[in-house]
């Protein structure tokens, strides 16, 4: 009798830390995925692929195994890794978990970035949507490359694309250390050059919201209205242009650009 009650006292204690609510294993398992203090990102990837095969198996009902082997046929681990890693890394678009993939300078330079383009549009969420765009289009672009997806023409084209940010950088801090050098041409020019070569490396890869996504950020950067108040000495920017330089030279420094 002892050892029935302790069983079921474990029991009860075990069930207590999951709500009544909760009536699936699927639920179960995105509430612990939910509730997790300090993710560590290949807990989220575990997580993220049991749901997706919790999900795949309620999707079918009463298909039959017939269905199911026809689509084992087809089934490729690889593909399935990559895609949901995009998926759940560019939902955790949010100020807090980019410092898990990306470094403190970065992160600054977003951070103004942000705060130009809430000045300049005087919308909020127009600006943050502008930096979510910005950190989805990098995490699944590094997800792309992590998992070897590009060809070697393609490479050729980062390669050129690599190049043409760099330069766009040093034109950009130029044309900050050296006063009466800015011409808003020459910097728009540069920054839909690297949208264009951006485009043409994902254009078999991303999806057109994605690709509409680089569109928004570079369309926006590249404004000429933008660059020229964000190069006015005396305007509102300019001391958030210094600190995007003094980031931008630091990651030319590190040979991160």
């Amino acid at each position: 009798m002892l050892e029935k009650d302790t069983r079921e006292g474990t029991l009860g204690a075990d069930r207590r830390h999951i709500p009544a609510k909760v009536n699936t294993k699927r639920e179960a398992k995105l509430l612990r995925f939910k509730t997790a203090a300090s993710p560590d990102p290949c807990c989220i990837l575990s997580a993220g692929f049991s749901l997706v095969r919790t999900s795949r198996g309620t999707a079918r009902g009463g298909r039959g195994t017939q269905h199911t082997q026809a689509t084992m046929d087809a089934f490729s681990s690889k593909d399935l890794a990559m895609k949901a890693q995009k998926k759940i890394l560019s939902t955790m678009a949010t100020k807090g978990s980019i410092q898990m993939f990306i470094d403190e300078t970065t992160s600054d330079i977003l951070d103004e970035l942000y705060r130009v383009s809430k000045g300049y549009s005087g919308n909020r969420s127009e600006a943050q949507k502008v930096i979510k765009d910005l950190v989805k289009i990098a995490v699944k672009i590094g997800v792309l490359f992590r998992n070897n997806r590009f060809s070697t023409e393609e490479l050729g084209v980062a390669q050129d694309f690599k190049r043409k940010l760099h330069q766009g950088a040093m034109t950009a801090i130029s044309f900050y250390e050296v006063e009466f050098t800015f011409d808003k041409a020459v910097m728009s020019e540069l920054l839909t050059s690297c949208r264009d070569l951006l485009l043409q490396l994902v254009n078999t890869h991303l999806t057109p919201k994605s690709q509409g996504r680089i569109s928004h950020v570079f369309n926006h950067y590249s404004d000429p209205d933008l660059l020229t108040k964000l190069y006015d000495p005396d305007g509102p920017f300019h001391a958030h242009l210094a600190k995007i330089c003094n980031g931008l030279n630091k990651l030319v420094e590190d040979g991160t650009i």
